[in-house]
């Protein structure tokens, strides 16, 4: 045999060993994939994933109110002035409707000009001066502040300029009602995997994971919803509502 076909030779040997390793290789991965493939169809078969929920209606024990004295005139002084009786004769009408001293904050009075334009274009005079102040009321009281929000017309029709923003309500204890929140909001998880499984001849076993979601606070029977949390401050009374999703294991 010649020195060419010794060498032709262990060539192709060299590629068929090649050709044999690769399809090995091939076949390996396939069969490897597949049981992995089947692994996690058979775990993705024993479980379930379900939502509970649960809610309970909350009465808001703290409120915050917060208002804004504003008077235009001619000159700082006299607008800082007519703000500042302004401010006066709303604390008055607090503290005489109940509102303890200690629960009324003024702010800092704010001035501002009111200029001239033509076309667009400031001509660089001042038609006015704005003064303002901001007044928030803080009271565990809340059907006060509430009376007094909606009554505060007969303190308008005086000639006090106030804009009333409205109460804001709140509900203090949410930390105590989110963990029976959960504990239900479980329990309805649950309930739910039960009825699906047991519809189809299975059964629940053990939790496998649990996930909680944002305390959602609305107005009662709202369906308002963020996935951050809601927070709703315009009634009193409110709904609080949780929800958990749960993997339960099945059989």
């Amino acid at each position: 045999m010649s020195e060419n076909q010794i060498v032709h030779k262990k060539s192709n040997a060299r590629f068929l060993s090649l050709i044999i390793a690769a399809l090995l290789l091939a076949v390996g991965i396939g069969f490897g994939s597949s049981l992995i493939g089947n692994g996690l169809a058979a775990k993705a078969g024993n479980a379930i994933t379900v939502t509970g929920s649960a809610r309970v209606n909350a009465t808001s024990d703290n409120a915050v109110w917060t208002l804004n004295a504003q008077e235009t005139a001619p000159n700082v002084a006299t607008a800082v002035k007519k703000t500042e009786a302004d401010v006066v004769a709303l604390s008055a009408y607090l503290t005489n409707g109940g509102i303890a001293a200690t629960g009324i904050e003024s702010g800092a009075i704010a001035t501002s000009t009111n200029d001239e334009y033509i076309n667009g274009n400031a001509t660089g005079r001042v038609l006015s001066y704005r003064a303002n102040q901001t007044v928030i009321v803080r009271s565990k009281d809340v059907a006060l502040v509430q009376k007094l929000s909606n009554g505060i017309g007969v303190l308008l029709q005086t000639g006090v300029n106030v804009n009333n923003y409205g109460p804001a309500y709140y509900v203090s204890n949410l930390a105590t009602l989110r963990p029976s929140l959960l504990s239900d909001a479980m329990k309805d998880a649950k309930v739910r995997a039960q009825a699906i499984t047991e519809a189809v001849g299975g059964s629940v076993g053990s939790v496998l994971a649990v996930r909680s979601g944002p305390v959602q606070v609305t107005t009662p029977d709202s369906v308002d919803t963020s996935s951050g949390g809601y927070y709703d401050t315009s009634t009193i009374e409110k709904t609080v509502t949780v929800t958990v999703s749960v993997d339960f294991k099945t059989s």
